[in-house]
């Protein structure tokens, strides 16, 4: 059985930290495809997205396309949830992701940081029988998971700062659109 996995976030924007992430979870060969999902309006965030869901996908895209063709050639941008009206539920995402790989295991992979107040979360225990949910350590997060060596990086680290932590076709992508401050 083939799994599909889901790794869904707001990427505002996508950084070397996500893209970590994604390259340690297929090359552990935890996955055979993972969708890359952008968050369309996220519930339980303080503030939305700065960008707009076509400029994160967009700079998503530019990411992946970013890495070995090795990683990047199992890995989907999945507009799913920023096409989608209204709130973006985990469970609407995996009830999709099921209905388009019937015969796949379907793997969520969550942050430790959002994995914190899944308890919150849309149906969660619906959630929690319908895929597996692997958390992925992340720095100054005490919660047990994957650990992949996470990188100590924010995407509001990203926006204030724009530092070279995102790759180069993203930050001029950034440049490009005005978006967050102007890269240094």
């Amino acid at each position: 059985m083939a799994a599909v996995g889901i790794y869904g976030g707001t990427f505002d924007p996508i950084h070397l930290g996500h893209l970590h992430v994604i390259t340690q979870v297929l090359e552990r060969k935890i996955v055979d495809h993972l969708l890359v999902v952008p968050a369309g309006q996220p519930l339980l965030r303080s503030n939305a997205p700065q960008a707009r869901g076509s400029q994160r996908r967009a700079m998503c895209q530019l990411g992946i396309d970013s890495l070995p063709s090795h990683i990047r050639t199992r890995v989907e941008i999945n507009p799913i949830e920023i096409l989608r009206e209204g709130p973006s539920y985990a469970i609407d995402t995996v009830d999709a992701v099921t209905a388009t790989h019937p015969d796949s295991e379907i793997i969520l992979f969550v942050g430790s940081d959002a994995y914190i107040n899944i308890d919150k979360w849309h149906r969660v225990e619906e959630l929690k029988k319908k895929c597996r949910i692997i958390v992925i350590q992340r720095p100054g997060y005490p919660l047990e998971g994957l650990d992949i060596s996470a990188l100590d990086i924010s995407a509001t680290q990203i926006r204030e700062e724009l530092s070279n932590q995102i790759p180069e076709s993203v930050a001029h992508y950034i440049k490009e659109n005005g978006l967050y401050a102007s890269p240094k």
